[in-house]
């Protein structure tokens, strides 16, 4: 009996090292999860402020190398339309707009802000898609750079720079690959005119957040360059058309002549859209010019025009004939001098008519 008691105990001191192996185990297992290390993370988004530092409606001229060549004023409304993107569009006329936008985006394993800067050309499509690779954000000024996704800066590259009111968007590109590096394309330098116009959507997306907007890990493996050409419609193989973007509508604006003004079909006549009314009873407020959100030149004979991807909002529709042709309002020029206001839902679509009845004295 006293030998089985032995082996009893025996066994029992054998076993509490394994035991307590056992529970250290568990232990280890439960207070030290296996949690994956160096994962990106979306709050580290490379280039974020600059979602912040360009909403606004901005004004100022352009100097460019394009065939547009340059010119002395472009009006550009960038607003949030989604909780981490901004966009905006614009026309110079019939065949020649763009539209660009600010997203996150996660790319080789990292999130990025990018820059999708895209439209017609004398009607002729493109897109393009550049990666914030450098930032600098300091008390008083703040510079992004973004660069060409596949060939990087020797393809192509923008920079954007925020410093107090002014804002300025230079572009470089080595012309479809003709040079060697990239070469100065288009700088605008311009001030801020407007800010209440983004509150709405700032508001409505509790704008920005740290979210993913698209995937673009494998977007442009085995791609050459991350720009899209079309003669027409939709640049194939673009991954994030227009047509994709949330949020923003279109409008439709017919304008037409009362009976004593008769146009000439070789004149040009401005559609402006703003976000503050011009007029003030019978006299124009031209303080509210800074209002200005969308125009476009047109032939004296169009008579209409679809301004799409537009933010939604309430806004107000002027039309002027250019009677000496100067691209400027003054003494002369036939102007609508109605406040015509409408108002454009998320997604929308909206028509409104202008009739040119006044000759600016």
């Amino acid at each position: 009996m006293n030998n089985i008691k032995l082996i009893a105990i025996i066994f029992l001191i054998a076993m509490l090292p394994s035991c307590k192996s056992c529970k250290d185990k568990k232990t280890e297992e439960t207070e030290t999860p296996n949690t994956p290390v160096d994962l990106p993370s979306v709050e580290n988004t490379i280039g974020f402020g600059v979602l912040i530092k360009v909403n606004g409606i901005w004004d100022g001229p352009v100097s460019s190398t394009t065939g547009l060549g340059s010119y002395p004023q472009w009006i550009v409304d960038f607003r949030p339309i989604s909780e981490n993107q901004v966009s905006a569009k614009n026309e110079l006329d019939s065949l020649n707009d763009i539209f660009m936008s600010f997203f996150i985006v996660k790319h080789n394993n990292s999130y990025k802000v990018a820059f999708r800067n895209g439209g017609s050309f004398v009607g002729m499509k493109r897109s393009s898609y550049m990666l914030a690779d450098s930032v600098s954000e300091t008390a008083s000024q703040s510079f992004y750079r973004f660069s060409e996704v596949v060939q990087g800066k020797a393809r192509a590259y923008s920079e954007v720079i925020r410093k107090g009111d002014s804002l300025i968007l230079k572009s470089y590109t080595n012309k479809t690959n003709t040079l060697p590096s990239s070469v100065p394309h288009m700088s605008w330098r311009a001030q801020l005119k407007d800010s209440t116009s983004t509150i709405a959507t700032i508001t409505h997306f509790a704008f920005p957040k740290k979210s993913m907007t698209k995937d673009f890990s494998t977007t442009f493996v085995g791609q050459t360059e991350s720009i899209y050409y079309a003669n027409s419609g939709i640049p194939a193989g673009d991954p994030y058309p227009e047509t994709a973007h949330p949020y923003v509508g279109q409008t439709i604006v017919n304008y037409s002549y009362d009976a004593s003004h008769v146009p000439n079909n070789s004149k040009k006549v401005f559609i402006i859209i703003m976000t503050q009314p011009l007029f003030s009873g019978p006299v124009p407020n031209l303080v509210n010019l800074k209002y200005r959100s969308r125009y476009v030149i047109l032939a004296a004979n169009d008579t209409s025009f679809l301004f799409n991807y537009m933010h939604p909002g309430t806004y107000y529709v002027y039309a002027l004939y250019d009677t000496d042709g100067n691209n400027m309002p003054n003494s002369g020029d036939w102007l609508s001098t109605a406040n015509t206001s409408f108002t454009l839902n998320a997604l929308g679509t909206t028509t409104v008519n202008a009739q040119i009845n006044f000759t600016i004295p």
